[in-house]
C-alpha cells in the first residue's frame, strides 16, 4: 500500500496518475476534502490533514510507503504517526536550496524535516526540486487581463523543472529498487529565462503578451503585500537575484532514474496553455 499525500496537488496528482498507468496499486491518495477528490480508478481517496497528524491514522493504516511534502504541516508527528503505523520507506519532497541556499529560513526548515526522516528509522529517499515549472500560473490573471509579464531578472535562466517528472521520479522511488538513502537534486533539461517562458506561454496559449521587466524594488513591493519581506526577499534571490553555480546547473537525475527525457519548459506550457487564454 502507497499513501499520496498532497494528492490533489501538481505533484501529488501527476503522482497517482504514473502509479495507476504502471499498475503499482493498492494506492490511497490523501486529501483534506474527499467529496472533491477525482483520482484516478481504483485509487482510493483518504481524508486528512497534514498538519494535524492524528488526522492521518486511518489513512496510514495499512501503508508501507508513503510520498510527502516538505512544509505542509506537522512533519515531526506525522513521521511518527508512520512508523507507529508501519510504514517502511518515505519519499520526502524537499528542495533544491537545502543545497544552494543553506542560509534561507526555508531551506533550514527543508533541512531539519530531512534530518527527522534520517533520523526516523525508516528507509528514506529525498527529492530535492528546482524552480517548479507551474509557479508562472502566478502570471496567469495578468497574461488574461492584459496580455502582459511583469517580472524582475528578465533574462536570467533558471533549469526550471516540469512537476510530472518530480513525480516520475517519485514513481520510480516508490516502486523500483535501488532508491533507498539517496538524495536527488532534481532540474529540468535546460535553463529558460523568464523573457522564453513568456514566450512559451504565449504561443501555447495562441495570444500575444509582453514581458516587461522590473526593478526587484518594485517586484518586492508586490510580493511583500501578501508574502512579507523576508519571504519576498527569499524568492527574488531565488528568481535572479543571489544566484549561483548549483542554482544554475543542470542535473540529469530525471532522464537517468526514469529513462526518460526531462521535460522541457515548453512541454509545460503546451500542456497549461489553457489556463492563460
Amino acid at each position: 500500500m502507497i499513501l499520496v499525500t498532497g494528492a490533489t496537488g501538481n505533484i501529488g496528482s501527476a503522482l497517482l496518475e504514473e502509479l495507476h498507468l504502471a499498475g503499482a496499486g493498492p494506492v490511497r491518495g490523501l486529501t483534506r476534502e474527499v467529496r472533491r477528490a477525482s483520482f484516478p480508478q481504483g485509487i482510493a481517496a483518504v481524508e486528512g490533514d497534514l498538519a494535524q497528524a492524528d488526522s492521518l491514522k486511518a489513512a496510514l493504516e495499512g501503508a508501507r510507503s508513503l510520498f510527502l511534502l516538505s512544509g505542509m504541516g506537522a512533519e515531526a508527528e506525522v513521521l511518527a504517526a508512520a512508523r507507529q503505523a508501519g510504514v517502511e520507506h518515505v519519499v520526502l519532497v524537499s528542495s533544491i536550496t537545502v543545497r544552494t541556499h543553506p542560509h534561507l529560513p526555508a531551506a533550514r526548515e527543508n533541512q531539519v524535516v530531512e534530518g527527522l526522516l534520517k533520523d526516523s528509522g525508516m528507509a528514506w529517499t529525498v527529492l530535492r526540486p528546482t524552480q517548479f515549472a507551474s509557479n508562472t500560473l502566478w502570471w496567469a490573471q495578468s497574461i488574461r487581463d492584459q496580455g502582459v509579464v511583469r517580472a524582475p531578472y528578465a533574462d536570467i535562466g533558471l533549469p526550471t523543472i516540469h512537476p510530472a517528472d518530480i513525480a516520475a521520479v517519485a514513481r520510480a522511488a516508490l516502486t523500483e529498487p535501488g532508491h533507498q538513502g539517496r538524495t536527488y537534486a532534481l532540474t529540468g533539461p535546460e535553463c529558460i529565462t523568464v523573457r522564453q517562458q513568456v514566450a512559451a506561454i504565449a504561443a501555447a496559449s495562441g495570444r500575444e503578451v509582453a514581458c516587461v521587466e522590473i526593478s526587484r524594488e518594485e517586484a518586492h513591493r508586490q510580493m511583500a503585500a501578501f508574502l512579507g519581506d523576508g519571504t519576498a526577499d527569499a524568492v527574488l534571490d531565488l528568481m535572479g537575484g543571489d544566484v549561483n553555480d548549483e542554482l544554475l546547473k543542470v542535473h540529469d537525475t530525471v532522464p537517468r532514474v526514469t529513462g526518460s527525457a526531462a521535460r522541457s519548459f515548453r512541454q509545460w506550457a503546451s500542456d497549461h496553455g489553457a489556463a492563460f487564454r
